[in-house]
């Protein structure tokens, strides 16, 4: 394989490097290290800066707004973006339910729904999870009826990121009973306005407001807004998750998270010496990264078969696994590292915000507690193996 940059790749780096250096605002700078985004402007005035660029979108295919950039473009672009510590883009409309528009939606819909998308005008959250129907996703009770124009949701979905935000949720609902459970699903765009929504949020762990559950009393959904056909959800859904999957595992966001727990255990200090000098957590580092570069590799070799017009298929299933065990190990040596400071009020005592400890153990426990659920998130871990397990092993 070959991992050299072309004169005008590394050309095209110089010039991301040099968007990024020149328009990423002060405000933000240090908030996605810290945990600090809050607010849903925190969030927009990144994406909206990329979408005036002409970079919000960077796998979209060009004819519906995305830059027309190769794979190998792409993932020069984020491992700028994750050097420079920018926020992500959050992915329930631009990576997820935008692809699922543009390749199965009607022509109305793409011109309805994906310039919103793209100029962040329309917040997009995800209605998959249910009591009961997380991992067993197609389980899901959400139940719609069809009455004319019109189809009558009631139900409840929950873990619904940052939903008190949004606009529009995309939603997998059942319409037929009677049939295999993946047969019955259908794939609906719901505006968050309709009358018989209501939004409750979830306090998690670290105290944040990040999920909701979301109930839906009659709801009335124009049958306009289905995508495809009635009971063929659950084939949008797979091609949906396929995307999410291969996006959770975030190798140029850990690469850097290994730099930065590199720089802690250099400046903590064990028995007169440097952490990072130590023979012990030398070696959890080493095996972290050994695991890492693995696990580039196969995201690479992803992004080849991509850029031969493929689909990626089970290989998700394993960058979803591996990126996720890896970036919780390095959130949990973060905290090894940082040791007493990691204790979430070491750094709330006295009038001050942070009287205690050193500026880079802010917001470390927070993170810790808030990686818990990536291992569970679009679709968990141990689902993911028995998808490996059928298709690649013939189990």
């Amino acid at each position: 394989m070959d991992l050299s940059f072309s004169p005008e790749e590394e050309a095209f780096r110089q010039e991301v490097r040099s968007f990024i250096r020149d328009n990423l605002p002060d405000k933000l700078k240090g908030k996605v290290r810290r945990g600090d985004l809050e607010t849903k402007d925190d969030y927009l005035t990144w994406h909206k800066i990329l979408y005036r660029q002409g970079w919000v979108a960077p796998a979209w295919p060009k004819q519906y707004g995305g830059p027309g950039w190769t794979v190998t473009q792409r993932y020069i672009f984020n491992e700028e973006c994750a050097e420079a510590e920018t926020p992500m883009i959050l992915p329930f409309g631009v990576a997820m339910c935008g692809p699922v528009i543009y390749t199965f939606g009607s022509e109305a819909q793409k011109q309805k729904y994906l310039p919103r998308i793209l100029s962040g005008e329309d917040w997009w959250c995800q209605g998959y999870s249910e009591p009961g129907a997380g991992s067993d996703l197609a389980s899901l009770k959400t139940r719609a009826v069809r009455d004319g124009d019109h189809y009558i949701v009631n139900g409840q979905k929950t873990w619904t990121t940052l939903a008190q935000f949004a606009d529009w949720i995309f939603c997998l609902v059942r319409t037929d009973t009677s049939v295999k459970q993946q047969e019955g699903i259908t794939f609906l765009l719901i505006d968050m306005k309709t009358p018989g929504i209501t939004v409750k949020p979830i306090i998690v762990l670290d105290g944040a407001h990040e999920v909701n559950e979301v109930f839906f009393d009659n709801v009335k959904v124009p049958v306009e807004n289905r995508i495809g056909e009635e009971n063929k959800g659950w084939t949008y859904a797979k091609f949906l998750l396929v995307h999410e999957r291969s996006g959770i595992a975030g190798v140029a966001r850990s690469k850097k998270a290994i730099e930065r727990l590199k720089q802690i255990a250099e400046a903590e200090m064990i028995d007169g010496k440097p952490l990072i000098e130590t023979d012990e957590f030398t070696r959890k580092i080493a095996e972290t990264e050994i695991d890492l570069s693995a696990l580039e590799f196969t995201e690479l070799r992803t992004l080849a078969k991509e850029s031969r017009g493929q689909m990626a298929g089970p290989e998700s299933s394993i960058l979803k696994i591996k990126g996720t065990e890896i970036q919780q190990r390095i959130t949990e040596l973060t905290l090894e590292a940082i040791g007493y400071y990691a204790y979430p009020d070491a750094r709330s005592f006295g009038d001050n915000e942070y009287p205690v400890g050193p500026d880079y153990a802010v917001g470390q426990a927070g993170h810790y507690f808030n990686m818990r659920k990536a291992s569970i998130y679009g679709g968990s871990n141990e689902i993911q193996r028995g998808i490996i397990a059928k298709a690649v092993l013939g189990l």
